[in-house]
């Protein structure tokens, strides 16, 4: 294969991020009502004591794959809603049938983010603990996202701590309040407002979920047999709803034990391309932020999770007419009192939004089209912006021959990154012979960098199956830009 040369030196380090299919979570799995019915049945002919040896058999066959594989039992018998009065015994085990293992890895683990974990107690003074976050995807397309820690030392290097936590989903905080002109705003946009406005008013500026179901059971007691009854618009209500929790792990379990899988209707087939920063807000207080996109098969949703220790995320839909597709990427501050984000709003240019309000974006700004051959089908950014003396870098794809991605980089100003300072004529980063295989050929992709020191650490996917990580020279990278 004739490859194009890099400007500069690139480092590939001796890591690689593959699937690792013993990831495995436990999911509820409710076939159709007759078969379930069905499955019932055969289980309620079972005399008490075969009813025991079956379960003791298979606790025994997943208590080491599951924390507390008794409460998952547990949880999926309840979600069945059965009146009879049962042993516990007989409700675990028919738990046990409608729960269904899923292995979150198995197709892939590909397009990384890394940011500075948020404690770092007990690391060298030339060292940084680091967080990564991945796009894990399983059986059936669908993906999630996962984690891994690590210490970037002196000379740039990563070093990735052993993994070997069972997983967990965490929990929804059922007392989460939303903002009710937040829902206005989100259901205007798409044109359902109108038709679910009384279940609205009926509720305080703040308002639980639970409050939000009592209206519309309501509502539709009232209205359902009304010529204008609107079903779907009532579904877009409570998925928008579904689209936005919170949700809480185990503080004590390891954080690559920590999965943030899809929930919602809205978010069912994917997780998508999940692109970490740690934003300092103008106190100098840090929390984290990631733009990413939820998809059900056949939509998108640009979502924003929030988070502080990696235990506790809270999810929200971004919106307005600027939160429209994928490739959005945060600044890490604020830049004259203001957020700032990259976008793709055509699929093909990339754009720069301002806004007073994180979750709100509109009036997006064509920042560059493609304009070098490596990059004429479409250009979008690799991840949030790096604050460098120099000007903001920011790490940006291009699409070219046979969808061949590449990675180059432009400089925009501090102050008004809507000015474009240099770029890098050629790509600092291709797939080469040994990259080039994979579910989807000829890619190498990252949604996020850090700079440590003299160097910046790049973790890359791999044609979207597995993952490395590159290191390149600072300096030598801002040297090598070409002023635009």
């Amino acid at each position: 294969m004739n490859i194009p040369s890099s400007p500069i030196n690139v480092y590939r380090e001796n890591l690689s991020f593959d699937p690792d299919q013993t990831k495995v979570i436990t999911r509820f799995f409710q076939p159709s009502k007759e078969r379930q019915d069905n499955i019932i049945q055969r289980i309620m002919k079972l005399s008490d004591n075969e009813v025991d040896q079956i379960l003791k058999i298979t606790i025994a066959n997943f208590s080491d794959r599951h924390d507390n594989i008794k409460r998952i039992f547990k949880t999926n018998f309840d979600k069945l809603n059965i009146e009879i009065d049962l042993s516990l015994e007989r409700r675990l085990l028919i738990g046990s049938y409608f729960t269904m293992e899923y292995a979150i890895e198995t197709a892939s683990l590909l397009n990384p983010s890394i940011v500075p974990h948020p404690d770092q107690n007990e690391v060298e003074e030339d060292e940084k603990r680091v967080i990564m976050s991945f796009r894990a995807v399983g059986e059936g397309h669908m993906s999630s996202i996962v984690f891994r820690e690590g210490i970037i030392k002196a000379n740039g290097s990563l070093f990735i701590e052993q993994d070997n936590s069972k997983l967990e989903l965490g929990k929804i905080n059922d007392d989460l309040l939303y903002n009710k002109k937040d829902f206005v705003l989100k259901l205007k946009e798409i044109n359902s407002y109108e038709s679910v406005k009384s279940i609205l008013n009926n509720l305080l500026e703040k308002f639980s979920y639970a409050e939000l179901k009592e209206s519309t059971g309501r509502f539709i007691n009232k209205y359902k047999n009304d010529k204008s009854f609107n079903s779907e618009a009532i579904e877009t209500l409570i998925w928008f709803a579904k689209s936005n929790i919170e949700i809480e792990f185990d503080e004590e379990r390891d954080l690559s034990g920590r999965v943030i899988f899809p929930r919602s209707k809205g978010e069912i087939k994917a997780l998508e391309d999940a692109r970490f920063v740690q934003f300092q807000e103008v106190d100098g207080s840090t929390k984290y932020y990631a733009t990413y996109t939820a998809y059900d098969g056949r939509n998108i949703l640009p979502q924003l999770v929030e988070t502080k220790n990696f235990y506790r995320f809270k999810n929200n839909t971004l919106m307005g007419g600027g939160s429209q597709n994928k490739g959005m990427a945060l600044f890490s501050e604020r830049i004259k009192g203001e957020y700032v984000m990259l976008s793709r709003n055509d699929n093909e240019n990339l754009f720069l939004m301002y806004s007073n309000r994180i979750n709100y974006w509109e009036k997006p700004i064509l920042l560059r089209m493609p304009t070098f051959y490596w990059e004429f089908y479409q250009i979008g950014n690799n991840g949030s912006p790096l604050k460098t003396e120099e000007g903001w870098l920011v790490l940006t794809h291009g699409v070219g021959p046979v969808r061949t991605y590449c990675i180059g980089a432009i400089l925009l100003d501090l102050d008004n990154p809507n000015k474009i300072i240099k770029a890098t004529r050629e790509p600092i980063l291709f797939p080469i012979e040994n990259e080039r295989d994979g579910y989807v050929p000829n890619v190498v992709y990252s949604c996020g960098s850090i700079i440590h020191k003299e160097y910046l650490i790049m973790p890359y996917a791999v044609s979207d199956t597995r993952s490395g990580v590159a290191k390149f020279n600072l300096k030598e990278l801002l040297t090598c830009m070409e002023a635009c």
